[in-house]
């Protein structure tokens, strides 16, 4: 059986499926732009619907003018853990593709940048890092101030660093700084009709 501080697979996984988690307690240390590029090229491997490759990033290493604005989106909460990450980004999806030539609306766009969203984590969790996806942020503020063209829907902001000790954490994180358990698979997964628990 795989496991992982305190998960448990129930099923046969590979172990990064567990060994990636979202934590908040970040150390502050630097990420290196070739180390960013490798996260992001995991993301562009992703699959999407008809190939139409829907995610867009905007991202700040920390330390630069580029950040404060990405970490100015983030609500007071998502502040107050965020700020020892190493990069910030905030991710869109492009609501609609163009399969044959003919721009139509994209029925899975937000469904195709959640699998490069997963790629992001997953790779960040392979190079030692780790990514927390978050929605408390300023969705409209994010479209103005990050210069977003129409047709692009906002998905979350991505804070990556490298795992830090829970003592950095305002108290109230610092008990829930462990990777979280899931649903059994019978929760979610039915055969021929939904239904659920």
């Amino acid at each position: 059986m795989t496991a992982f501080e305190g998960r448990n697979a129930a099923h046969p996984i590979e172990p990064i499926f567990l060994q990636r988690w979202s934590p908040r307690a970040f150390t502050g240390e630097a990420m290196d732009h070739a180390t960013l590029l490798s996260i992001l090229e995991a993301a562009r491997w992703a699959p999407s619907s008809y190939n139409s490759q829907p995610w867009r990033y905007v991202y700040a290493h920390r330390d630069t003018p580029a950040w404060d604005r990405l970490f100015g989106l983030l609500i007071e909460a998502n502040q107050a853990w965020a700020r020892g990450a190493a990069v910030l980004m905030v991710a869109f999806s492009k609501t609609t593709m163009s399969p044959r030539g003919q721009e139509m609306p994209s029925y899975s766009h937000s469904f195709d940048a959640g699998a490069a969203w997963q790629n992001i984590a997953l790779q960040a969790t392979a190079l030692g890092w780790h990514a927390h996806g978050m929605v408390g942020m300023d969705m409209p503020r994010a479209v103005t101030e990050l210069g977003v063209p129409e047709g692009f829907h906002v998905e979350a902001a991505i804070a990556i660093g490298r795992r830090g000790d829970p003592s950095v954490l305002p108290e109230r994180y610092q008990a829930m700084e462990k990777p979280s358990d899931r649903n059994p698979v019978e929760a979610f997964a039915f055969e021929g009709v939904f239904a659920p628990a």
